[in-house]
């Protein structure tokens, strides 16, 4: 049977093109035996307020540890979710679903003290993807064993996965070996994440590269006719 199989690090609430990608594949590793990068998607992203798109930062251990792996990548400040909780609260209380969606999310916010980075994002990406139905397996690259070097290990995880087919990020193009992929018959595709419509959105004008939480809270169980894959 095809399979489709997807790799890609662990993103704090991630933009609604990365649970896009998700629901387009059959298992979604998330490769978090990568090196943590600062300044990256992998602890913040952006939200909407009153006086314009603002980030949410979880605060990480990185000083002196200039090659940790994100999974081994720890909280700095244990004080950060009450803080992103309380800043959702004020920034959207007045979005037309919050209400529908409030204890979901301050419920995962205040649950997520004193965890390694990699469980927190797994924890938020597993709870929105069961928001949206999205039903795609989701594991670990930790579950398979990593050969070789960085194109190596992606071929291998799609093999150890049983992967026929790999959907990778648009911006995998630049280095991607895609003749590693059609040695092993596994083709290559890469999404496209151009094309999305516009929702309704407090605070205009509409700023499409935010969390998907802003599309929940404003849509609603309406959220998926705003994705490309659903």
């Amino acid at each position: 049977m095809p399979k489709t199989v997807a790799i890609l690090q662990s993103n704090y609430i991630p933009w609604r093109g990365y649970f896009d990608l998700i629901n387009s594949v059959n298992e979604f590793i998330l490769y978090d035996d990568m090196q943590y990068t600062r300044r990256d998607w992998r602890n913040r992203n952006i939200i909407k307020s009153v006086s314009g798109p603002i980030w949410l930062t979880i605060p990480v251990q990185v000083k002196g540890k200039y090659y940790q792996k994100i999974k081994d990548t720890a909280i700095l400040d244990n004080t950060w979710a009450r803080d992103h909780w309380r800043t959702i609260v004020h920034n959207y209380s007045k979005a037309r679903c919050f209400s529908d969606y409030r204890q979901r999310f301050e419920q995962l916010y205040l649950e997520s003290e004193g965890e390694l980075l990699s469980q927190i994002n797994y924890r938020f990406i597993v709870a929105i993807c069961e928001l949206l139905g999205i039903r795609t397996k989701i594991s670990w690259s930790m579950d398979y064993e990593l050969i070789g070097d960085k194109n190596e290990r992606l071929v291998n995880l799609c093999k150890q996965a049983g992967a026929t087919n790999y959907l990778s990020g648009p911006a995998a193009k630049a280095y991607l070996a895609e003749d590693l992929f059609e040695r092993e018959n596994i083709s290559v595709a890469y999404m496209d994440y151009s094309g999305y419509f516009e929702y309704e959105q407090l605070y205009p004008p509409f700023q499409p590269q935010v969390s998907i939480i802003d599309l929940i809270l404003n849509e609603g169980p309406r959220a998926t006719n705003f994705m490309k894959s659903f």
